[in-house]
């Protein structure tokens, strides 16, 4: 009777563990994203997101805004702004979906630019895809708990993919798009694209 009774409680507090902490076991089963300098990218940080530039593959470009402003201490400010690439970058902050202080592989995220916005209706830094613009591109103004995205390691080198996960699928039928770049009119856009970018981070300041 004793040795049930140990059984069944033993069962309760491990059923009750895994209820009461489903992030630290989720946490487990990911491994931290890197940055160049192979240390953990961390929540809450500011970080460079850099890839090959499209015009030649052998120099680097950034993620920036396109309207982008500066205040009088020269911080910046963006309004509704499309995500693109370009020489000069503006530093992103992760924020993991679940409580973990470190960002990790294949699990959901959010991304802000680290600036301040204009005062206009619905303006955020966070990103979305622009949809139903056409064609749809990465753009700020996103949500939390709607506009999530996933870092995933790349097979083939040593980067990182970036995929769009939204709650509702308006873009195909699938839980998460590939997110590469777009040419359009000299600027190249963030986009859903069936060949995924590879990116690398650099921890800012």
């Amino acid at each position: 009777m004793k040795a049930t009774k140990f059984l069944v409680l033993s069962f309760l507090l491990f059923a009750i563990t895994a209820t009461s902490f489903p992030e630290a076991v989720h946490a487990e089963d990911h491994a931290a994203v890197l940055d160049i300098l192979n240390h953990e990218v961390l929540a809450g940080a500011t970080y460079r997101m850099m890839t090959d530039s499209p015009d030649n593959y052998t120099t680097t470009v950034e993620v920036t805004a396109t309207n982008i402003t500066n205040d009088s201490a020269g911080l910046p400010i963006i309004c509704h702004s499309d995500v693109i690439l370009s020489d000069v970058g503006l530093p992103i902050i992760f924020s993991p979906e679940d409580s973990d202080t470190v960002i990790r592989e294949d699990t959901y995220l959010y991304l802000n630019f680290n600036a301040t916005t204009c005062a206009e209706e619905g303006v955020t830094t966070m990103w979305k895809i622009g949809f139903p613009r056409i064609p749809p591109v990465v753009t700020t103004g996103g949500v939390d708990s709607v506009n999530r995205f996933k870092i995933t390691k790349s097979e083939a080198n040593n980067n990182y993919q970036l995929s769009f996960c939204p709650r509702t699928e308006p873009l195909c039928n699938c839980s998460c798009v590939p997110i590469g770049y777009l040419g359009y009119l000299g600027k190249y856009y963030l986009a859903p694209t069936d060949t995924p970018a590879p990116f690398v981070f650099e921890k800012h300041g």
